[in-house]
C-alpha cells in the first residue's frame, strides 16, 4: 500500500459523514438534557442513600446514546455491525430502587431522538417527562407510615399491647410475627393520628412489654 493509498481508504471517507456542526450541536444538546435529568433524578430521589454518581451516569449515557445513534445513522453498515456488537453486552449491575430503570431509559431514549435529529420531541418530552415526575414522585401522603417492632413476654402482655396501639393509632397492621419461649416479636404498620409519638414512651412502660421501637417507613416491606 502506497501513501496515497491511504488517503483513497474508504475509512477515511467516512470522516466527513457527520459534520463538525452536527456533531457539536448534537453533544451540547445531549449534554444539556442529561443535566435536566441529572436535576430531575437528585430531585425526586427518595432511596436511602444518594448516589452522586448515578447521576453522572445518567449524563454520560445520554452522551454516549447520542454519539452511537449520529455514527449508526451515517452508516447502514456500521448499524448492523453496532446491533451485533451490543447484542454480547450484558448489564449486571442490581438497580435498588424501580425508579432508577425510568431514568436510565429517560436518558438513553432523550439520547437516541436527539441524535435522530428530532430536537423539539426530545427537549419538550423531557421537559414534560420531568415535570410529571416532579409532581408525582414528591407528591406526600397526609399520613406517614411507620412500623413498630414490639417485644413481649407473653400473649396476655402481647393483647395489651396490640389493644394499646390500636387505640392511640389510625391504622394498625400485623406484617410478621415471631414466637420463642418467653418472648414474641411483632412487626406492625401504623399510622399515627398526629405526628406526637410520645405514646412509643407509654407502650414501653406496660407490663411485659420488653421493647418497643419506632421506625420510619418507606412503603416497601420486606419480611
Amino acid at each position: 500500500m502506497t501513501f496515497s493509498d491511504i488517503f483513497k481508504s474508504s475509512f477515511l471517507e467516512n470522516v466527513a459523514s457527520v459534520s463538525i456542526l452536527d456533531m457539536a450541536l448534537a453533544m451540547v444538546l445531549a449534554f444539556g438534557l442529561g443535566v435536566f435529568i441529572y436535576l430531575v433524578y437528585k430531585k425526586t430521589y427518595q432511596g436511602v442513600m444518594y448516589s452522586s454518581s448515578f447521576g453522572v451516569t445518567l449524563i454520560a449515557l445520554t452522551m454516549i446514546t447520542t454519539l452511537v445513534i449520529l455514527a449508526v445513522t451515517s452508516n447502514v453498515v456500521l448499524s448492523l455491525g453496532m446491533v451485533g456488537a451490543l447484542s454480547i453486552v450484558r448489564f449486571r449491575t442490581a438497580i435498588k430502587e424501580p425508579l432508577d430503570i425510568a431514568f436510565l431509559f429517560w436518558s438513553i431514549a432523550a439520547g437516541i431522538v436527539l441524535a435522530a435529529g428530532m430536537i423539539p420531541l426530545a427537549v419538550f418530552g423531557s421537559i414534560i417527562i420531568g415535570v410529571i415526575l416532579l409532581v408525582f414522585v414528591n407528591r406526600r401522603e397526609s399520613v406517614n407510615p411507620y412500623i413498630t417492632v414490639l417485644r413481649c413476654d407473653s400473649s396476655e402482655s402481647e393483647k395489651t399491647a396490640l389493644d394499646f396501639v390500636k387505640k392511640n393509632t389510625s391504622k394498625c397492621v400485623i406484617k410478621s410475627k415471631s414466637a420463642r419461649k418467653g418472648q414474641i416479636e411483632l412487626n406492625l404498620e401504623i399510622r399515627l393520628k398526629d405526628e406526637n409519638t410520645d405514646f412509643i414512651n407509654a407502650l414501653a412502660d406496660l407490663s411485659g412489654v420488653e421493647s418497643a421501637v419506632l421506625v420510619s417507613y418507606n412503603g416497601d416491606y420486606m419480611g
